[in-house]
């Protein structure tokens, strides 16, 4: 099901006849590690040597150059900021729901081991590749407002904060000999739009 995505910039409505999702949102599965802030436009250190060639003499010469190539866009990812609000609605009838953020807070990059490049250069060759518009931290602010019809006997879930696109990629570095260090396949979760999550039970 589709979520319910209200912009940080004004109140939203759900009430438009759209289904809401029946689950909480989804988590990755990945190991990920969230990335500073001031960290975004640094590259990784490379502890790694370049292979040998052994007692060849050296007749290549290359530019060292760290690479990343997004392969495969996944989908949007709920990151929540604050609490998860709910509200059960114990009458035979359809209630009108409103609900609240209560806090303000940001989220940012999540990436898995083997990043060769820093989360700026990340972002702007998903953004190539994709024709995204993707942030290194959006902000889910207090006080934003949503409201949504919760069926009878039904318990509506809203939660606040931002949509991260997962996406994976190769990166790998290209050494002064013209070796390449091992492929690694990394996982990113990268700040799209800020907005509620809405589901029922």
């Amino acid at each position: 099901a589709t979520p319910y995505v209200a912009f940080a910039d004004g109140p939203a409505t759900a009430s438009d006849g759209s289904v809401v999702n029946t689950t909480p949102p989804a988590q990755p599965e990945e190991a990920v590690t969230d990335v500073p802030a001031d960290q975004v436009g640094v590259v990784p250190k490379d502890d790694t040597k370049p292979p040998s060639a052994g007692n060849a003499p050296a007749v290549e010469q290359c530019d060292q150059a760290n690479v990343y190539l997004p392969k495969t866009k996944g989908k949007q990812y709920h990151q929540g900021v604050g609490p998860t609000n709910s509200n059960y609605n114990n009458t035979s009838r359809t209630a009108k729901s409103t609900f609240t953020s209560e806090v303000t807070g940001s989220v940012g990059v999540s990436v898995s081991a083997g990043l060769t490049i820093s989360i700026n250069a990340l972002i702007g060759k998903i953004e190539q590749k994709y024709d995204v518009h993707l942030s290194a931290s959006l902000t889910a602010k207090l006080g934003n407002t949503i409201s949504v019809d919760t069926p009878p006997k039904t318990t509506t879930n809203a939660k606040y904060g931002v949509y991260r696109l997962k996406n994976t990629g190769i990166s790998y570095r290209i050494y002064s000999n013209c070796e390449s260090s091992p492929q690694k396949t990394v996982t990113s979760y990268t700040p799209l739009k800020v907005g509620w999550y809405l589901w029922e039970n």
